[in-house]
């Protein structure tokens, strides 16, 4: 098995509480055991996402909100960005894509990880929630090529942000994947950090479901389970290296 690739800082971007732990946590909690900085961004704070008598969307924010913490605990993440787009009405908007673009800068990920902004009809019995895609639009844009663009956003520059480009994309999508990531150690962690959104599991145990999926995904591949993704290189090994030696040069004082 090729040796697992272990990326200095990894910031995923996301548009609720509990899609990275549906989605990709198994990766990142193994990233995280591993050494790497691990940072979510997510863009609402799930404010309309519990549905029942009495709710308002400040107290759904703040049980959304503490599940999401949770959740990135368990998987060794060492920070929580909330950008508090309203939640069920997230828009790529320019506003959104600056958002983003301030956090990429702000934590110089060598890897993003997002989702798949051209997912509509996911499966016969699922349509991609739009925010899901909307976010996930304004993290592809956030991601290439405005990040790294030092024309694009100077003003951030008075904050110490500076341009940053990313050196691979992970997509967790339904189809066109080329990278699977062995979470057989961690699928335990998933389970738990999807457990911490008790608003939405309710009564559901997500166990098994959660290792029909990894199983199904590692099939064929020497793995028990896995979380697979298309990955895009914008810089490669070489050019990365040389990237990194430019900023250091460049690098400005605090």
């Amino acid at each position: 098995m090729a040796d697992f690739y272990v990326p200095e800082t990894v910031l995923s971007i996301a548009a609720h509480p509990d899609d990275i732990e549906f989605s990709c946590v198994g990766t990142l909690a193994r990233w995280a055991k591993a050494g790497s900085r691990v940072i979510y961004v997510l863009c609402t704070s799930g404010d309309a996402g519990i549905e029942e008598p009495e709710m308002t969307r400040e107290k759904a924010t703040q049980i959304r909100e503490a599940e999401a913490l949770q959740a990135a605990k368990l998987a060794g993440a060492e920070q929580v960005i909330f950008l508090h787009e309203p939640d069920g009405l997230v828009q790529a908007t320019l506003e959104l894509r600056k958002k983003l673009v301030r956090e990429i800068r702000r934590f110089q990920p060598e890897v993003v990880v997002t989702s798949d902004p051209t997912i509509v009809w996911a499966s016969e019995d699922y349509i991609n929630h739009p925010d899901h895609r909307a976010a996930a639009l304004a993290a592809v844009d956030a991601i290439f090529p405005a990040a790294g663009n030092p024309m694009l956003y100077q003003e951030m520059e008075a904050e110490g942000l500076y341009a940053h480009k990313p050196r691979l994309v992970y997509v967790h999508s339904w189809s066109g994947d080329n990278a699977y990531v062995n979470i057989t150690d961690t699928i335990d962690i998933k389970i738990e950090a999807l457990r911490a959104h008790k608003s939405q599991m309710r009564e559901w145990d997500p166990a098994e479901m959660v290792k029909k999926w990894a199983s199904e995904t590692a099939k064929g591949k020497e793995m028990k389970y896995a979380e697979s993704f298309r990955v895009v290189t914008i810089l490669d090994d070489k050019a990365w290296e040389e990237y990194k030696a430019s900023k250091k040069k460049e690098a400005r004082p605090a």
